[in-house]
């Protein structure tokens, strides 16, 4: 059975993560950064960010990082994990895996004692946005430049 694991970056995996984002259509390409942005990113923000190559069994099929600064998050859903980045290599969409890279988030969410699981996606097309509506995560009606802020009740 294969098993999907959140594995960190490292010289060994740098490449490949990188590569990830090549696989993507022009059109999701507009709506997330690509992963060597995002790693440079977390290289800046190496206090806060969280960033792991998803991996199913030996091969990486996708990237994801979380923020743990929730600056920006009302205080009434403190403390909260914030889902800075998400992909989803093209050829390993629509067969599962995102749910279940979900599901791996959550649980680390709750593991670690945070009350929100917040993220936020571009309106470009019906997706993201109607992934994460549909796995439970509810639209605060707020936006984040042109993004919709979506957060998840732990």
């Amino acid at each position: 059975m294969s098993q999907l694991r959140l594995v960190p970056i490292t010289q060994e995996n740098f490449y490949q993560v990188v590569e990830l984002s090549k696989t993507l259509t022009d059109v999701q390409k507009r709506c997330v950064a690509t992963n060597e942005r995002s790693l440079a990113q977390a290289y800046v923000h190496i206090d806060i960010a969280w960033p792991r190559a998803i991996y199913l069994d030996d091969t990486p099929i996708g990237f994801v990082m979380l923020s743990y600064d929730d600056e920006d998050i009302p205080d009434p859903d403190k403390p909260a994990l914030y889902l800075w980045r998400y992909m989803i290599a093209f050829d390993y969409q629509s067969k599962g895996y995102g749910k279940k890279v979900m599901d791996l988030l959550i649980a680390k969410a709750r593991e670690e004692g945070f009350k929100t699981f917040y993220t936020s996606c571009d309106m470009a097309g019906p997706m993201p946005y109607q992934f994460y509506i549909k796995y439970g995560f509810i639209d605060t009606g707020e936006k984040d430049d042109d993004e919709e802020v979506l957060k998840y009740i732990l």
